[in-house]
């Protein structure tokens, strides 16, 4: 398998990972604003994330307040 293709598109907000060479066939939606893109034979071709910009930052935000409360309690002994 060939290393992925990432492509951001500004214009739609939107990060698309492309895994095989091949033209998608079809798409079903994964997860909110996750769209896995198949191939006829039903291979998974792309992977479509809309809205990144919103996902990435409510992900920076969850490991920023993770970091936070592990630095303010201290280790269990």
């Amino acid at each position: 398998m060939k290393s992925a293709k990432v492509k951001y598109s500004p214009d739609a907000d939107a990060l698309v990972i492309t895994l095989r060479d091949e033209k998608p066939d079809y798409g079903e939606e994964a997860a909110s604003d996750v769209i896995l893109h198949y191939s006829k034979s039903g291979e998974l071709v792309e992977i479509e994330i809309l809205e990144v910009s919103r996902l990435l930052t409510e992900m920076i935000e969850a490991l920023v307040n993770t970091a936070k409360e592990k630095a303010i309690t201290p280790p269990a002994r």
